[in-house]
């Protein structure tokens, strides 16, 4: 009988295994973002990167023909400072080889994906990359449609295909997995304070309960 590789320990996301694409998460495509609030995906997609950041899981940015829909927004460009996003003409980012060259040549095989919108920019690579043979993880409260109908049916069509529906702190606590990981666990923390709506309520509750003070990042990022 063949292995699920959805199930069990290795069913769970792990930094040195992951790579994540965010994909067009631009100006024009946030005029007609109706799914969700935007500056909801705005916060998550940016604690989303970040808890990439702290993890070193390779992360591409790429654009759709960012002269007409505008660079990336700042919050996502500036945890990545130095990166150049790639800008594609292609709606479907896996027909980009510049884009899939970078995926194929760091040899990790569970693809983390958040695109606007779902149902065009998230769809489409998730479906192409899971005949590819990766396991893809699509993190859907970090990408969203142009109606909450079409972000639902998006979602549906690629668990039905074989994606793996995960929300963005999800992703950052499997990174995680153990509190006696000292060398991210601050870091984690501050994420989860600065982008963890609620979370981050009950966090600097539970710090104050505890009489410590929230975790200094000694990691730069």
């Amino acid at each position: 009988m063949s292995k699920n590789p959805k199930i069990a320990l290795e069913g769970l996301l792990r930094p040195e295994d992951s790579i994540l694409v965010l994909i067009d998460h631009q100006p024009y495509q946030f005029t007609n973002l109706n799914s969700h609030e935007p500056t909801t995906i705005i916060n998550n997609v940016i604690g989303l990167a970040k808890s990439a950041k702290v993890f070193n899981v390779p992360t591409i940015l790429t654009s759709v023909i960012e002269e007409r829909g505008g660079y990336i927004i700042k919050g996502l460009q500036d945890v990545f400072p130095d990166q150049k996003p790639i800008n594609r003409t292609f709606i479907n980012t896996w027909e980009d080889p510049n884009v899939t060259d970078v995926v194929k040549k760091s040899g990790r095989k569970q693809l983390i994906l958040a695109a606007l919108w779902t149902e065009v920019c998230l769809a489409m690579p998730a479906i192409q990359a899971l005949g590819e043979g990766y396991e893809v993880f699509i993190v859907t409260d970090a990408s969203g449609g142009v109606t909450a109908e079409a972000h639902d049916m998006a979602v549906r069509r690629m668990v039905q295909a074989g994606a793996v529906p995960i929300n963005w702190m999800a992703v950052l606590f499997e990174w995680q997995r153990d509190w006696a990981r000292t060398e991210t666990s601050a870091d984690v923390s501050e994420i989860v304070l600065e982008h963890g709506g609620a979370s981050a309520v009950a966090l600097a509750w539970e710090l104050q309960l505890l009489a410590t003070t929230p975790p200094v990042n000694l990691g730069g990022h």
